[in-house]
């Protein structure tokens, strides 16, 4: 069996590659930091006794995308499971005082990333007439809080996006399923405020927040229920949040 993970050299998607690691499944990781996608094949080897493949590119870069999946051989080709975990949030300021950039970027990367692995994954899955796709969305895809406008509408898309892969795709035995987390404590908040570390940190003070592993736990067992059963939409957040902009911390 083989996975394809994106974003997989930190956070929710090492914690990914970990899991299905150690469950026998062979891995393909892909992101921008070429050293940590080695370092991470050369641990997964070594502890798990399976292969990994990394794939060195930017989500953002679709020619890069399509060279990437497209120079797949053998049963690299064979994708069983695609998790498409890369993402990012930047900036949280009020649309008026935010940056176009920033804007760019995140649309660029949780949409349009998004749509160029998967849709290039699925010429190959469509040949198979079986599989899953697992994406990793967000509270934020439910409602919208705060200095979150462009990201939750990125989110928001990559729900719609999922709702209708799923229907597209039922012809071809493919199981579609969004996972949406909550506040969870990785690179995620250091990205958003651009290296600030204490103001990424405050962002997880006064309660226990969600872990990758967590995340990972539940990508694994949506992967791992019969074939005739698929999870199409499943929120988690940890025990002190509500939603997407509702958390009791304590002081």
């Amino acid at each position: 069996m083989v996975v394809l993970i994106t974003g997989a050299s930190a956070g929710i998607g090492l914690a990914c590659a970990k899991i299905f690691a150690k469950n026998g499944y062979d891995v393909i990781i892909t992101g921008r930091r070429l050293e940590k996608l080695k370092s991470l094949q050369i641990e997964l080897e070594k502890a798990y006794k399976v292969q990994v493949l990394p794939l060195n590119f930017d989500i953002q870069d679709r020619k890069a995308v399509k060279y990437a999946i497209e120079s797949l051989s053998g049963k690299w080709q064979k994708i069983d499971i695609l998790v498409n975990n890369a993402g990012l949030a930047l900036g949280k300021e009020a649309f008026q005082d935010a940056d176009l950039d920033d804007f760019e970027t995140m649309l660029q990367t949780n949409v349009n990333g998004l749509l160029y692995v998967t849709k290039y994954v699925v010429d190959l899955k469509k040949v198979q007439k079986r599989g899953h796709i697992i994406n990793i969305s967000s509270t934020a895809a439910k409602e919208v809080y705060p200095g979150g406008h462009v990201y939750c509408a990125s989110k928001h898309a990559v729900d719609a996006i999922t709702k209708g892969l799923r229907i597209d795709l039922l012809p071809f035995n493919i199981k579609v399923t969004s996972i949406s987390p909550g506040m969870v404590e990785t690179e995620f908040s250091k990205v958003r405020f651009k290296g600030d570390e204490e103001k990424a940190k405050s962002v997880y003070q006064g309660f226990t927040p969600l872990y990758a592993e967590d995340v990972a736990d539940a990508v694994f067992y949506a992967s791992s229920l019969p074939p005739h059963v698929c999870i199409n939409d499943l929120v988690i957040t940890s025990i002190a949040q509500a939603n997407s902009y509702v958390t009791l911390k304590k002081k």
